[in-house]
């Protein structure tokens, strides 16, 4: 099965690559651009930057002490898309490997003297990724190999001690390199270093041990904490080892953790991490618009934790997470063109960001850069967008779930099931059944998707978020139609009162797309704009890309002093605010922009007739 996570037990087993077939539409065209141009475009970066280089060891090592993982994450990509120029990158990096399996470019000479910030072990838990991608498209080669041969080190090595990495990623690479090979030992190392954070494993720093998520053990925390991608892929294998090792009370542990954090330290867009300090989670309801950190790499972390939740439970909840995820965080993060990235996803930019051409040094601001000084991103979305397929659908005991929407062939034993669909733009989903077999067909319904119906059979009804499923009696035959309707009518959003930094803002939403203003074209000045949520949302002429809304501008106090007595009043007549799926803000050059809008209170501004 070609899939990054092969659970032995669960609810669901994922639909891997080979059952999975995206067709052109939302994510199909991504996974194109992204076989044709990102990958390409990474592949020539590491090149310029001398970080391929460092493997061949002619010249002075380039680059920071965990830039060997940005080509291990590049080949799990390539892997996933079967792509030709894998087969040179991987001989490259297999002849840096040492006699007894030690591969680093940075410690060599200085093997495991940097716990906390050496990021050995990070970098062999991508490396490993990559051989599992590969033993699972491809089978046995030079690249798996060598894999095998750093996994069996790192057992060696560490079986014994009570070390563990600064950065998790480590220990759900072993548990899917066990479960791609049924080596025992793999497993059970993984289980030692989760065991081992938190007693503690590594020493202080100025960020404090919870930076590490080594101030706590694992069983102990209550709330994802500290650094935001560490703490994510931390918990994508902690659960991996608890469905592995059948230890429920661990699994429930990581459950109640994600249920804290999206009810209290998650972003709107699905975002994670609101302190660029540490870029780090930061307290309950600490959600600054314009300081969010909401690193592209922990939205992608978000979501390979939530998968595996979903996988492990069934619980359709996980998948609306990764599915706001998916599209407000991970599609935000690459430009349009394939070639420049977000690495950090503010909900507010209140100055544009100047043009770079270059490297970005401060992996900040709001313009996409074509590369950064660390580079984790574009990697990163590399080989999401590569092995996204595996994540769209599902099967379970009873027949097959479909947890995303875009244009798609399904397989699973004997059925083949056409999706047809212009999500999420359109709510319109149709499954069209090209091979009949028999089972349940079973359509995620979003949290958000009151009203949803569900036709078949010559039937309509209401559905409920969760799942709708729909039965045949006797079996699937070529020709059914299987119609998912989701009401895509835009909506205002408010939220929590205890969200200081967004207090009196509202959003809009339409169907998974969060919304926001950009200050392209003849938009008003953003941070003079009011807004009343008892307004209607209008579609813009141009499709569901872009919406309208009435508002009003602030006409500030005359003093110059920005507290007075005098509460700030709009001008009388209303303007338009023009609003953009934020996925696709920034494509447009340097601008300024908002999700969040503050709402007007004064009752003289009526905002037109209603």
């Amino acid at each position: 099965m070609a899939s990054p996570v092969l659970p032995s037990s669960g609810v669901l087993s994922p639909l891997g690559l080979d059952a999975v077939r995206p067709a052109p539409g939302f994510w199909g065209d991504r996974i194109a651009l992204n076989r044709a141009v990102t990958m390409a475009h990474a592949h020539e970066w590491m090149e310029k930057e001398g970080w391929i280089a460092n493997f061949r060891g002619d010249v002075p090592r380039r680059g920071r002490e965990f830039s060997d993982s940005e080509i291990y994450k590049l080949l799990e990509g390539m892997a996933w898309a079967d792509h030709p120029a894998l087969p040179e990158l991987a001989a490259i990096v297999a002849r840096a490997q040492e006699p007894d399996g030690y591969l680093n470019t940075r410690w060599k000479d200085a093997r495991y003297t940097d716990f906390e910030w050496g990021h050995e072990l990070y970098c062999y838990g991508h490396l490993i990724q990559a051989g599992v991608a590969r033993l699972r498209m491809h089978g046995e080669d030079e690249l798996t190999e060598v894999v095998r041969r750093v996994a069996d080190h790192v057992c060696a090595r560490f079986m014994e001690t009570t070390e563990t990495c600064g950065h998790p990623v480590i220990e759900m690479a072993l548990v899917e390199l066990y479960r791609a090979t049924g080596t025992e030992r793999y497993l059970e190392m993984a289980r030692r270093f989760v065991e081992r954070r938190g007693l503690p494993a590594l020493a202080d720093i100025e960020f404090g041990r919870g930076y590490f998520q080594d101030d706590i053990p694992v069983r102990q925390t209550r709330v994802f904490h500290g650094h935001a991608v560490r703490a994510l892929y931390l918990a994508a294998g902690v659960v991996d080892v608890a469905v592995e090792t059948g230890d429920v009370d661990l699994l429930k542990t990581v459950e109640a953790q994600w249920e804290s954090t999206i009810a209290r330290r998650t972003y709107l867009t699905g975002g994670m991490g609101s302190r660029h300090f540490g870029e780090s989670f930061g307290e309950d309801y600490e959600l600054p618009s314009d300081r969010a950190y909401s690193e592209t790499c922990a939205g992608i972390a978000s979501i390979m934790l939530s998968h595996r939740l979903l996988l492990a439970t069934g619980d359709a909840r996980y998948a609306d997470l990764a599915e706001r995820t998916l599209y407000n965080v991970v599609a935000t993060a690459l430009a349009l063109d394939g070639k420049s990235f977000f690495y950090a996803n503010p909900l507010q930019v209140r100055v544009p960001a100047k043009p770079l051409e270059g490297i970005n040094l401060a992996a900040e601001g709001g313009l996409r850069s074509p590369w950064f000084t660390v580079s984790c991103c574009p990697s990163n979305i590399a080989r999401t967008f590569a092995s996204l397929p595996a994540y769209f659908a599902a099967a379970e005991e009873s027949g097959v779930r479909i947890h995303h929407y875009t244009p798609s062939r399904i397989r699973h034993e004997g059925l083949v099931l056409d999706v047809e669909t212009d999500y999420p733009w359109s709510g319109a989903v149709t499954v069209r059944v090209a091979e009949g077999g028999t089972g349940r067909i079973s359509l995620r319904v979003p949290s958000w998707a009151e009203g949803a119906t569900i036709s078949h059979g010559g039937t309509k009804r209401a559905v409920s978020p969760g799942y709708a499923v729909a039965e045949a009696e006797g079996g699937w035959r070529p020709g059914d139609v299987i119609t998912l309707d989701l009401p895509m009518t835009a909506r205002w959003t408010v939220p929590d009162s205890r969200i200081d930094a967004i207090r009196g803002s509202v959003a809009i939403e339409r169907g998974p797309l969060v919304y926001c203003a950009e200050s392209v074209g003849d938009q008003p000045p953003l941070a003079e704009v009011v807004v009343r949520p008892e307004e209607p949302v209008e579609q813009a002429v141009d499709g569901a890309i872009e919406l309208d809304v009435k508002a009003a501008l602030i006409s500030g106090a005359p003093t110059g002093w920005p507290y007075t007595a005098e509460k700030d009043s709009p001008e009388e007549e209303p303007i338009t605010l023009r609003l953009v799926a934020y996925h696709r803000w920034g494509n447009h050059g340097p601008a300024t922009m908002r999700v969040w809008l503050p709402v007007d209170t004064d009752p003289a501004f009526s905002g037109g007739t209603r």
